[in-house]
């Protein structure tokens, strides 16, 4: 689905305002986008370099009442924008308001942030918001997703939970890391996408899209008894035949994960017996290829003294995975409770193989990040 059917899918202001906003219990570290970590600046500083800094002159301070504002303040211009800058006409405000919006974008805990929205707000008005998400939808309806990304974040800075941005802001997001196979850059746009997902789920419980992308983002994760509920909750909220006749069967395609992840909690949770009761029947299923399961009955037997399944369960395991150094190292401490000297010298070889390998690619990696830069 391209990012612009998404935005078709909901008439979002109409739908904020019939939409009752929970409040939430959480610190402002986790919903506001100028106090929350930064997962995502890193990868656009690049927005920043069209720009210069400058400050306005003091009759300009003076007789636009900025003083206290933007004394000292420095200004963001492009190249372009310095000679206009410089004369005794000046800048059209809105230019400078749209620098501010991408500089905020770009880095919501930028130093001038207040200083930039306080201007924004001013120069745009009641409408500042709406005018960037709908800055940032045009762009991704043109698949600009970085620059989209950015205007949704200046979104955010001015309207934390502003619900237009807070789901367009998960949504690309989503577009970004599916065009890319950099594995820090997916994990980490992900874990963004997904922590707003929950955000506007909890603060629009009754905006059902928020629910239907939660239930994919959880499914594409694995999660499969989380995106059972979301999409529980989205069919309570949905009211379109067709996306509900989708989502019902999803609901029945996931039916046996739900009841195989019971199982891994099960064991996660030191419930050994337990675990293994419901695990155990879909070993000659159509999930017998999933190596979760293996590793999960693996670590099961081994609690439970049942050594020859174990090893069985996490070698079965390896075929699916061969880089799970967790299956490996619980060959290694079953094979070293039996004294084999061969298998433990085999398996602790793969182990440091695979952490030889690891290191190398976060070396290259590195490596190339600093050429870049």
């Amino acid at each position: 689905m391209g990012i612009s059917r998404m935005f078709d899918r909901e008439p979002l202001r109409v739908k904020e305002r019939n939409t009752r906003r929970i409040a939430l219990g959480r610190p402002e570290s986790e919903t506001h986008i100028t106090e929350r970590p930064d997962r995502v600046k890193g990868y656009l500083l690049d927005y920043t370099k069209e720009f210069i800094f400058d400050e306005f002159s003091p009759a300009y301070l003076k007789a636009n009442n900025l003083q206290d504002e933007f004394g000292g303040v420095g200004i963001p211009l492009r190249k372009e924008d310095l000679q206009a800058f410089k004369t005794e006409k000046g800048l059209g405000a809105g230019i400078l308001a749209e620098n501010m919006a991408r500089v905020i974008g770009v880095d919501p805990h930028f130093r001038y942030e207040k200083a930039y929205s306080a201007f924004v707000n001013r120069i745009f008005g009641r409408k500042a918001v709406d005018n960037l998400t709908r800055k940032a939808k045009d762009l991704a309806d043109q698949e600009l997703y970085a620059e989209a990304c950015l205007y949704f974040r200046a979104a955010l800075v001015l309207k934390f939970d502003d619900i237009a941005a807070m789901y367009g802001y998960a949504r690309v997001l989503r577009a970004l890391y599916n065009n890319s196979t950099d594995e820090a850059y997916v994990g980490n746009l992900k874990a963004e996408s997904l922590e707003y997902l929950e955000l506007l789920t909890e603060f629009y419980p009754n905006f059902d899209s928020g629910w239907y992308y939660l239930g994919y983002m959880y499914l594409n994760l694995g999660l499969y008894a989380k995106a059972k509920i979301a999409w529980e909750r989205y069919l309570l909220k949905s009211k379109t035949a067709k996306d509900r006749r989708e989502i019902q069967k999803r609901l029945e395609q996931i039916a046996v994960p739900v009841e195989i992840e019971k199982g891994y909690n099960a064991v996660l949770s030191g419930k050994w017996p337990e675990g293994i009761d419901i695990l155990e029947p879909y070993r000659e299923s159509v999930y017998r290829d999933w190596w979760p399961l293996w590793y999960y009955l693996g670590v099961a037997y081994a609690r439970t003294d049942r050594e020859d399944d174990a090893i069985t369960a996490f070698k079965a395991s390896l075929k699916g995975n061969p880089r799970h150094i967790e299956a490996i190292g619980e060959l290694v401490e079953l094979y070293t409770a039996r004294g084999d000297k061969e298998n433990i010298k085999k398996y602790k070889g793969k182990i440091a193989l695979i952490e030889k390998d690891d290191l190398a690619r976060q070396r290259a990696k590195e490596g190339l990040l600093s050429i870049a830069r």
